[in-house]
């Protein structure tokens, strides 16, 4: 069997600018970041997409 790949750094950084919104240990660290809740982040993953700055400038904007 081959042996896995090592995540370039690269992959690490589009990684990153993702939030995947069915993984619960990525919603839950959204959800801390911005102070909103766990649906919340669900919400605006399914409004804007997955892009992490997206998300975030939607809860903030939500926020006020």
């Amino acid at each position: 069997m081959a042996k896995a790949k090592k995540q370039t750094a690269r992959g690490r950084k589009q990684d990153r600018a993702r939030v995947a919104g069915g993984q619960k240990y990525e919603v839950s660290y959204e959800a801390k970041k911005t102070r909103r809740s766990a649906s919340a982040v669900k919400k605006a993953v399914k409004k804007v997409g997955s892009s992490r700055k997206k998300v975030e400038r939607k809860l903030k904007l939500k926020r006020k």
